[in-house]
């Protein structure tokens, strides 16, 4: 089954509005697991609004499942990463002053860069992953630059599935087709949520992890961790 991995960026979004240490990052991280994802992902950013640097150890130390770090690659980070050492590291075009991720690498143009910055990850033990939007010759660039997955970027899929989910879908299984040509492995995130997700996931049954923050600690406000926990998971098993 597709694994999940919580992103916990807006817990610490939380925590950070008021300092101090309520909620507790790491007691959330051990609580997802506990409620069975499979996975912890945050993306640090240069301004720290949510994640912060020391976070990362400080997570490293505590998270018993995959432990998977996003981020644009500038020196800062990479140091931070070959540190820490992860599970996966997500690689992410990302400026540094973005609110949030909205678009994929364009590994034709970038091939070189994210070659070398593949090469020092792969060095150290890191698997990869690299986020694009779903076209295939992206795909197809990033299994060339050494990527050992891809991540689709999912929000132009989420923003059309209450229109037409046929549409919606289609470029990510045409992508999703390429990527397990290709031999190599397939994330996605970015605006799944309760609504979408099963589709998603049903259509592309190969799929090996998404990682999911904003929607699923926006439900469990009202449903709760554990059960939002358990329904997200709910959403990747094949019926």
């Amino acid at each position: 089954m597709t694994k999940l991995s919580v992103n916990i960026n807006k817990v610490a979004t939380i925590r950070n509005a008021r300092g101090g240490n309520t909620p507790d990052l790491l007691q959330i991280a051990r609580d997802c697991e506990l409620f069975g994802a499979d996975g912890i992902t945050v993306h640090p950013r240069p301004d720290e609004r949510h994640i912060r640097r020391a976070d990362v150890p400080a997570l490293r130390a505590v998270v018993r499942t995959e432990f998977n770090i996003e981020g644009y690659p500038s020196k800062e980070f990479l140091d931070l990463v070959l540190k820490a050492k992860p599970d996966q590291v997500t690689l992410v075009p990302d400026k540094p002053d973005q609110l949030t991720s909205n678009h994929g690498w364009d590994t034709v143009a970038e091939q070189e860069f994210l070659k070398d910055v593949l090469d020092d990850l792969r060095s150290a033990g890191i698997r990869t992953s690299i986020f694009i939007d779903a076209d295939c010759r992206m795909a197809e660039y990033a299994a060339k630059a050494g990527a050992d997955r891809v991540e689709l970027y999912t929000g132009p899929y989420a923003e059309e599935y209450t229109r037409n989910r046929e549409a919606a879908i289609a470029p990510f299984i045409e992508t999703a087709n390429q990527v397990r040509r290709l031999g190599i492995g397939l994330n996605a995130g970015h605006d799944l949520s309760l609504v979408n997700l099963a589709y998603f996931a049903q259509n592309i049954p190969w799929l090996d992890e998404v990682s999911i923050g904003h929607a699923l600690i926006c439900d469990a406000l009202y449903l709760g961790l554990e059960k939002t926990i358990a329904d997200y998971k709910n959403c990747l098993k094949i019926k």
